[in-house]
């Protein structure tokens, strides 16, 4: 492996780089192994480490206890070094919403994890609410994780309306419901990127 000349230097930021990629196997996605070497090692290299997240579930139906999918970006987060800020679970409601993000904002956040309300139904509107809040709107992490679930889930990919922004300084990602979903966004996009985009987002 070539990394292994860095292994001493950048102990904490190669460690999350193999726990994310020996997750690759379990969802049968091989992206082609010269993205992993070469200027993307050296960029990634000087991202932040460490990065401090906020937990938003979005749910009418779940609490704290039976909450799956939070509990999965927590401990995901969490194993590949990164802080948790805080964590909540509030009604599927715009309100509920833009209060969590301002609580988020208020604990040093860089980046928020929002999962739940990003489905069809009448109740789901964590898209709405949080798209006319960003700053830039990163069209690319809905269309990747579309891509990624649709070898997961065939067609009904295109029933998630998942997407990622800019807003005040913070990574907001708007995350399915399903813990599935979640692993998936996770490992195969968010824990790739993190340092490196909130290193972009401090320039």
């Amino acid at each position: 492996m070539a990394h292994d000349g860095h292994d001493h230097d950048h102990d904490h930021g190669d460690h999350a780089h193999h726990h994310h990629d020996h997750h690759h196997h379990d969802h049968h996605h091989h992206p082609p192994h010269g993205h992993d070497h070469g200027p993307a090692e050296e960029h990634k290299a000087r991202a932040p480490v460490h990065v401090s997240t906020f937990i938003v579930t979005c749910s009418d139906s779940r609490d704290a206890a039976r909450d799956e999918s939070g509990r999965v970006l927590r401990e995901g987060l969490e194993a590949a070094g990164h802080g948790i800020a805080g964590t909540v679970v509030v009604k599927d409601d715009p309100e509920a919403i833009r209060g969590a993000l301002d609580a988020a904002r208020e604990a040093g956040a860089r980046a928020v994890l929002f999962t739940g309300g990003t489905g069809i139904g009448r109740r789901d509107c964590t898209v709405e609410t949080l798209r006319p809040l960003f700053e830039k709107e990163l069209p690319g992490f809905g269309e990747l994780f579309r891509m990624l679930s649709y070898r997961q889930v065939g067609s009904a990919a295109m029933m998630s309306r998942a997407t990622a922004g800019t807003c005040q300084g913070m990574i907001l990602f708007a995350l399915p419901g399903s813990p599935k979903a979640v692993r998936l966004a996770l490992e195969a996009l968010i824990l790739p990127e993190l340092g490196h985009a909130v290193r972009e987002l401090s320039r």
